[in-house]
């Protein structure tokens, strides 16, 4: 379905899956979404993903290789559960210390009391606040991550320039996201099980399909990897790249504020 695909020049402000609507009213209905799945996060991303995304994650962090380093500080944005930022912080060996900012509080609760359970909580901060408009100074973080959160953002590009502005020179931005599939055979059977089975687990896991629905839709609205790369590329970031995980089915981009 890559025919219904938004381009480098924009389109997923606009996009709430499949349907238009104002400019504006996106993020309202997004943040509806999160709030309903908030509770039952890993098993929507296994759902998603048949249990990869975990694999695809942990790929993403060994891509980083925090520094153990308490000085070391990482942002990861839409990443309320704390998936990514538990890993970062246990990559540096409990030395690092992540910042989780989500603009969604329902998923920074999930979050911020799985890493009391973890004992990881003297390494994270949680905050509140949207990727658009980030409540930090310049040049204040030596990596910025996000995973499978950045087609849920309305106006990527002033999202990818606020990452670009925190960042420290020499700092690095991972997105880790679903992508366009690459292998003949393997998008046709991803397609028939986004479309058909993913809604229909979803409605067996937590009695609603809609969030899936939107979720699934939103993936084939988003930007191939070469249309991200360039909208990476465009946003500040030198020595931008991309890796495919499974044929495609997500791709992780890195760039550099040099």
């Amino acid at each position: 379905m890559a025919e219904s695909r938004t381009s480098a020049q924009g389109g997923m402000e606009t996009s709430y899956g499949f349907r238009d609507v104002p400019e504006g009213e996106k993020q309202g209905l997004v943040n509806e979404v999160f709030h309903k799945v908030a509770k039952r996060y890993d098993i929507m991303n296994d759902v998603m993903s048949a249990g990869l995304h975990r694999v695809w994650k942990d790929a993403m962090v060994a891509a980083l290789n925090p520094r153990k380093d308490p000085a070391y500080r990482v942002l990861d944005v839409a990443g309320g559960t704390g998936d990514i930022a538990f890993r970062i912080v246990e990559a540096s060996g409990r030395q690092a210390h992540a910042t989780v900012l989500d603009i969604n509080g329902s998923m920074l609760g999930v979050g911020a009391e799985r890493a009391e359970k973890k004992g990881l909580s003297p390494n994270l901060t949680f905050v509140e606040a949207n990727a658009e408009d980030l409540p930090f100074d310049a040049n204040s973080f030596d990596a910025y991550t996000i995973a499978f959160g950045i087609r849920n953002v309305p106006r990527i590009d002033v999202a990818l320039k606020e990452a670009h502005r925190v960042l420290k020179r020499g700092g690095r931005l991972l997105v880790l996201e679903f992508s366009e599939v690459e292998m003949p055979l393997l998008d046709r059977f991803y397609d028939q099980w986004s479309f058909n089975a993913i809604p229909r687990f979803g409605k067996m896991i937590t009695g609603d399909s809609e969030p899936y629905q939107y979720l699934v839709e939103s993936i084939r609205k988003f930007p191939n990897q070469r249309d991200f790369a360039t909208m990476i590329s465009e946003a500040g970031f030198s020595r931008v790249t991309f890796t495919n995980y499974t044929g495609g089915i997500a791709a992780l981009h890195s760039g550099w504020k040099i």
